[in-house]
């Protein structure tokens, strides 16, 4: 596999490798968490208003849920700020002055917010009042969504670099505004889009949940319940992911062209309209695109707004510049296919809605069930195309990744590797077996939630209200 490569290019290879496989492990877990925390809030919200207890209960079966994908979450990602030191240290020193502090706020917001409010979220519904309980459930809520904040921001802030100045030895350092490095070109589109992404694919986990068991009993309300909500979400929110994501594509081309032009597999420039390639076999020897089947300047309407307009393509981009396109090309048509299919999905809903027949129809259901993992397929998809379409360059045009890596011996990068791949797919092949598990089984009235457990926490001084003697404490 890595035959002609010297020692070093072969740590490199291995290094990204590396951090590709964690990050997708840790990305999943996130991208579910930040939507199921909003949907407890809903819930809990909407349990408050009405009274009726299966929004209690719904609560309460995704709260075991969420307590075991944040708990992965937060370990995967403890990992990964390891290999910055590791494998990345000479990133690291280059562009600490920056994304250091970042990531520094991250923490100190995010996580100090999630930290103090998960105990009362999990644990304290019987221990707190009702409106208590809910604003720790709001802000485990806002918590996950400014850690996505922060950490969008500096991944932005690699793809299209602002705000900074060179200091000695090629470092990036903090120019006179942080506000052009946190809100860097880029940022606002991603944020929008990943955020809009971990909404989409948490309904579609309940969705296919809730479908799952109306399959197997109609009749079951709080399946009803969270079939109807989980359509409602992707019958609402999948045509604004896809608005969202034409103008992320957008704000690409006009900073990162060489990275829409390996999506759409343009080698060479289009000086009368470019079209849009629906398939085709990349081939980055020869610079040209195989068996390509494609809409005549359908890519120029949609980039440029006009089916004529010129499009560049590769051949304008020197070749030591050019992303690897086959990857790209590919990751960019599973993420665009599988947002389509969420349209169709919610489209069909509202279909089944108009005629009644939304508890009705094993078919939409059976779709429901496929369709459960295909949101985590599409956000490692499109986190592939932003990523490996922003080679060869870890701070885009600026710094390459070959001149990021630690001076490593390839044989350490490969074991440390082989460890993870062992380690992850046992720790967290369990966990989502465990989360399966809770989930196969369907939510009943009077749904037991983590506080029923004798393993729960109690207060550390004092008794507790549920342990209150008759009569009142003496």
């Amino acid at each position: 596999m890595f035959a002609g490569l010297d020692p070093q290019a072969t740590a490199l290879v291995l290094a990204r490798m590396q951090f590709a496989f964690t990050v997708s492990f840790h990305f999943i877990f996130p991208a579910f968490s930040i939507g199921l925390a909003s949907y407890l809030a809903v819930l809990e919200g909407l349990w408050l208003k009405t009274g009726k207890p299966l929004y209690l209960d719904l609560f309460r079966y995704w709260l075991k849920i969420f307590s075991v994908a944040f708990a992965m979450g937060v370990v995967s990602g403890l990992v990964m700020s390891y290999q910055f030191g590791t494998n990345w240290s000479v990133f690291s020193d280059k562009v600490g002055g920056v994304i250091g502090p970042l990531m520094a706020y991250e923490v100190l917001t995010a996580f100090f917010l999630e930290a103090g409010f998960l105990g009362v979220m999990l644990f304290g519904m019987k221990r707190v009042g009702r409106g208590l309980h809910f604003a720790a459930t709001l802000m485990v809520a806002l918590g996950t969504f400014v850690s996505a904040f922060w950490i969008i921001s500096v991944n932005s802030w690699m793809q299209t670099p602002t705000g900074f100045e060179m200091g000695p030895g090629g470092q990036f350092l903090p120019g006179p505004s942080w506000a052009a490095i946190i809100f860097n070109p880029s940022f606002p589109y991603r944020l929008v889009h990943t955020v809009i992404a971990a909404y989409l694919t948490t309904a579609l986990v309940v969705g296919a949940v809730g479908a799952w068991h109306l399959l197997r009993d109609r009749t079951n309300a709080h399946s009803r319940k969270m079939f109807s909500m989980a359509m409602w979400m992707a019958a609402l929110v999948a045509p604004v992911q896809i608005v969202a994501g034409d103008m992320h594509g957008l704000n690409t081309l006009e900073h990162q062209p060489a990275k829409v032009m390996a999506m759409e597999g343009h080698y060479q420039s289009h000086p009368d309209g470019a079209p849009l390639y629906l398939f085709g076999i990349p081939d980055d020897k020869a610079q040209r695109l195989d068996y390509a089947v494609g809409i005549p300047k359908a890519s120029s309407l949609i980039l440029k707004h006009d089916p004529n307009a010129p499009l560049a393509g590769l051949d304008t981009i020197a070749p030591e510049n050019r992303p690897p396109v086959w990857i790209v090309f590919w990751s960019f048509r599973i993420m665009v296919g599988i947002g389509f299919a969420m349209l169709g999905l919610g489209l069909w809903s509202v279909l089944a809605r108009t005629r009644r027949r939304l508890y009705e129809w094993p078919m939409l259901h059976r779709a429901a069930v496929v369709m459960g993992p295909s949101g985590f397929v599409a956000v490692i998809a499109g986190w592939v195309t932003t990523e490996v379409g922003r080679q060869p360059f870890t701070v885009y045009g600026l710094l390459r990744t070959a001149d990021s890596v630690s001076p490593i011996a390839a044989p350490a990068v490969a074991a440390s590797l082989l460890a993870f791949v062992v380690i992850y797919f046992a720790v967290f092949g369990v966990g989502t077996w465990y989360i399966l598990r809770l989930m196969s089984a369907a939510p009943e009235p009077h749904e037991d939630g983590p506080e029923e457990d004798e393993q729960a926490p109690i207060r550390t001084a004092g008794i507790t209200p549920a342990h209150q003697p008759q009569g009142g404490v003496q």
